[in-house]
């Protein structure tokens, strides 16, 4: 009778397999960490960092430049900056950002203007309802001792803005032009190593149209409507071969999106900046914007 024999290359595989189900199964027993109180330490230790975008700084000069001629920017409010592209994906819903109007308040403030609070009022409304009902006291521990402790209500306390900013976000292309090889060398025979190589390039964009508006007049004193494009690229490679019976699949790649909410965020600054500096007086911008930040601007 032939004595059959188990080839050691696959006695090694079944020890492999063996030792990690022994490990994965320690896997399944978590205690938490008695110092931290938590189950597992949390992966990362990425610092906060400044969100600035290729304007920020041209902003930022913008807002020194009215400091130093001594010039009192317009206060402005920020309406909805509402996403209109109805992008949606069935993984993350939008495809873009919500918070666009966020970003136009914080350009302001980069640039120096001046903010009053319209997008959330409901803070205020509160407290002016209290205050009207001479419940609300900026000492509430006087209460029941003092009979006029309490926020008195003046008529003209809230500041009016003079200009206000709205629009939206208004495209979304998603692929405006792709590109890419692909290599699948190997064999001809069922079991000979085969390979494959894929490199692809591709770009979207998104645009927005802003307007800046008179509170009083409620004509539109300026309007811009800016695109802004974003690339994307994908490597891949990997091999496939059967191996004494035991089939060999290894691969990599790596990919990477530039932010579309990032690209978001530029616009806004971008058109911001171009308020503000007719809001300021400054025909010539080029000291705040390089042409590198702008090239179409000369």
């Amino acid at each position: 009778m032939a004595r059959y024999r188990t080839p050691l290359y696959t006695i090694a595989s079944i020890a492999a397999v063996a030792l990690l189900g022994g490990s994965l199964t320690g896997c399944t027993s978590i205690a938490a960490n008695p110092q931290t109180g938590n189950y597992a330490a949390v992966l990362g230790n990425a610092p906060a960092t400044a969100n600035d975008t290729p304007y920020s700084q041209a902003l930022m000069c913008l807002g020194a430049y009215a400091r130093n001629y001594n010039i009192t920017p317009p206060r402005i409010a920020v309406g909805r900056i509402n996403d209109l592209t109805g992008a949606m994906s069935q993984v993350t819903g939008t495809q873009l950002t919500q918070g666009a109007s966020l970003f136009a308040m914080t350009a302001v403030g980069r640039a120096g203007g001046r903010l009053v609070e319209r997008y959330d009022t409901a803070v205020p409304e509160i407290e002016l309802k209290y205050a009207n009902s001479k419940l609300l006291s900026d000492s509430p521990e006087r209460a029941g001792q003092d009979p006029s402790n309490y926020r008195k209500v003046f008529a003209g306390e809230i500041a009016g803005s003079q200009y206000y900013i709205v629009g939206g976000i208004t495209e979304l292309n998603s692929n405006i032009r792709s590109s890419g090889v692909g290599a699948y060398p190997g064999g001809s025979s069922t079991n000979s190593l085969k390979g494959v190589y894929t490199n692809q390039v591709y770009v979207t964009n998104v645009a927005m149209d802003l307007r800046l508006v008179d509170s009083q007049s409620q004509e539109v004193v300026d309007l811009v409507s800016y695109q802004k494009q974003i690339i994307g690229y994908q490597v891949s490679a990997g091999v496939f071969d059967f191996f004494h019976g035991t089939i060999i699949d290894v691969s990599g790649g790596k990919s990477a999106v530039e932010p579309s909410h990032l690209a978001v965020r530029t616009l806004v600054e971008r058109a911001v900046f171009e308020f503000l500096a007719k809001a300021y007086g400054l025909n010539d911008t080029r000291g705040c914007l390089p042409p590198e930040s702008d090239p179409l601007r000369t």
